[in-house]
C-alpha cells in the first residue's frame, strides 16, 4: 500500500468508527456494507463527512467499485490526486 492511501486510512478509520457499534474494530480489509453493518443512510452520511474532512467530491458512480475500508482509502487517494 503506498504511503498516501496508508495516511489516508489513518484518518478515514476514525471516521468510520462514528458510523458503526461502539465496540467494533475497523480495519483495511473490513467490508464496508457486510463487516461494518454501514446502511445505505449511513454509507451517505460517511460519504459527506468524508467529503467535509477530504475536500473533495465523491462521484456516486464510483461507490459500487468501493466494498472495503482500504478501497475506500484509495479511492480517495485517486480523488485527491486528479
Amino acid at each position: 500500500m503506498e504511503k498516501a492511501v496508508e495516511e489516508i486510512l489513518s484518518d478515514v478509520i476514525p471516521i468510520l468508527k462514528k458510523f458503526t457499534k461502539p465496540d467494533m474494530e475497523v480495519t483495511a480489509d473490513n467490508h464496508l456494507m457486510h463487516d461494518l453493518d454501514l446502511d445505505s443512510v449511513k454509507v451517505m452520511e460517511l460519504m459527506m463527512e468524508l467529503e467535509d474532512h477530504f475536500d473533495i467530491s465523491i462521484p456516486l458512480n464510483a461507490l459500487p467499485d468501493v466494498n472495503t475500508v482500504a478501497e475506500l482509502a484509495s479511492e480517495i487517494a485517486q480523488l485527491k490526486s486528479s
